[in-house]
């Protein structure tokens, strides 16, 4: 079956604000033609490495109008995309100056562009990699059927939130994450094509620079972002917009946060929970719930090892490492994933839970617990913490940490930095954190 690339009743409605103006679904559309033309006719696969979100979302378009399937690395670093041009033979690349010499040779002057475009269901939209937990790229298959699918429960939730106060409004996307990334992609990208909701083109990191971005575009306003940058909008004291609904994902969002954060924006905060492999299927207003809503159609079978979900969207199960534990009314919590549990001398801990703990002392600006390798001796995995906290001694954490942490858990060594090595997505690499702590001692 078949199916639209971009829904759009009105060729008129808008899709993108880039510099200082909204852009039709028929101006995108010329765009994305002239793109179309200009692309390789023996590549059967494009790495988008656009780093500006409306390049971006021109050539991932382009792409799939030309039949091709979207490849993204889990960085853009030279040797990363290397291997997966390697994985891909007869691959091209495609960066922001390309999609800007295509759209400057006659990106707005096309006159008869489709916007009605359509493409098979089962066509591979996007190859998404992780690194895998060998290092070589592993790459997870997305139709667009499985887009089309997921993106319909996560606007559907959305507008759940957003109707009591805004009614049918078109809601106006700004994202702090990158579109290279899932949680980017679906929200940033997906969202604008497959419902009736437009994006900022910016990529807003600061809190100021976020403000702004909103500010730019209209009411109903949505903010997509992390855990880390909602952090720091809470200790900056910025003045914002009203805002109408902040999606927030990739890290655990701690309720005392949410509730900052609603207070702060006059908004409503709504955690996402999913993964590449399998998208967004549940969601959950942190503020004031621990449980999640798994979405319709989603199953969720728990186990010892984690869990298998599944949904009509899907091409098969896929498996979950977190612990899960299902409720009535199609609930459920999460205690970790089975890789955060850890076991030092008989007693076991989640370093999800650790970080956490560390991370309500006062003074603390950013943490993370984690266990290094395992020593050479063969003595016994301790558990190690990176702080930043400027005006807190390591032993003055200790000493608080000590009130709420069984000893066994203490991190040795808990090391204050200037930073910690986040990525794009704020997540923490554990290559860079293994390096970090190395450096750091």
């Amino acid at each position: 079956m078949n199916l639209r690339l971009l829904i759009s009743a009105d060729p008129d409605r808008p899709v993108l604000w880039a510099q200082g103006r909204a852009l039709s679904a028929r101006l995108l559309m010329q765009r994305v033609a002239a793109l179309a033309r200009a692309l390789p006719a023996e590549g059967r696969c494009l790495i988008n490495l656009c780093e500006h979100r409306d390049s971006f979302l021109v050539a991932f378009c382009a792409a799939l109008v030309r039949g091709h399937t979207n490849l993204l690395p889990s960085s853009r670093a030279t040797g990363v995309v290397d291997e997966v041009a390697a994985l891909n033979p007869g691959s091209y690349r495609c960066d922001d100056e390309l999609v800007a010499q295509a759209c400057a040779a006659g990106g707005d002057a096309i006159a008869a562009t489709r916007c009605d475009f359509e493409l098979p269901g089962d066509h591979i939209a996007v190859k998404a990699f992780t690194s895998g937990s060998t290092g070589t790229p592993q790459a997870h298959f997305k139709f667009w059927r499985s887009f089309a699918g997921s993106t319909a429960q996560n606007a559907l939730r959305m507008r759940e939130c957003l109707e009591p106060v805004y009614g049918s409004a078109r809601p106006w996307i700004v994202a702090t994450v990158p579109p290279q990334h899932m949680y980017g992609l679906e929200t940033s990208i997906i969202l604008p094509l497959l419902s009736d909701m437009a994006v900022h083109a910016g990529r807003p990191l600061f809190p100021a620079d976020i403000a702004a971005a909103l500010a730019e575009v209209p009411e109903p306003r949505m903010l997509v972002t992390t855990p880390v940058h909602m952090r720091a909008i809470a200790a900056s004291g910025q003045k914002f917009p009203r805002t109408a609904l902040v999606i927030s994902a990739t890290a655990p969002l701690d309720a005392e946060l949410a509730v900052s954060i609603e207070r702060q924006l006059e908004t409503t905060v709504l955690e996402m929970f999913g993964s590449t492999e399998t998208c967004v299927i549940a969601t959950r207003r942190t503020a004031s719930e621990r449980e999640w809503h798994l979405y319709p159609e989603v199953t969720l079978a728990p186990d010892a090892e984690g869990a298998s979900v599944n949904a009509p969207w899907f091409v098969a199960p896929m498996r979950l490492q977190d612990l899960i534990e299902l409720h009535p009314g199609r609930r459920f919590t999460v205690f970790g994933r089975n890789a955060d549990m850890i076991e030092v001398a008989g007693k076991r801990a989640s370093l999800a839970d650790l970080t956490r703990r560390l991370l309500a002392i006062p003074g603390v600006q950013d943490a993370v617990v984690f266990q290094p390798d395992t020593p050479a001796s063969g003595g016994v995995r301790r558990v190690a913490a990176l702080v930043v906290a400027p005006t807190q001694t390591p032993e003055a954490i200790t000493d608080q940490l000590a009130h709420s942490v069984d000893p066994a858990f203490i991190p040795r060594p808990l090391l204050l930095v200037s930073s910690l090595p986040r990525n794009e997505l704020g997540k923490l690499p554990r290559d860079q954190l293994l390096a970090a702590l190395r450096n750091s001692k």
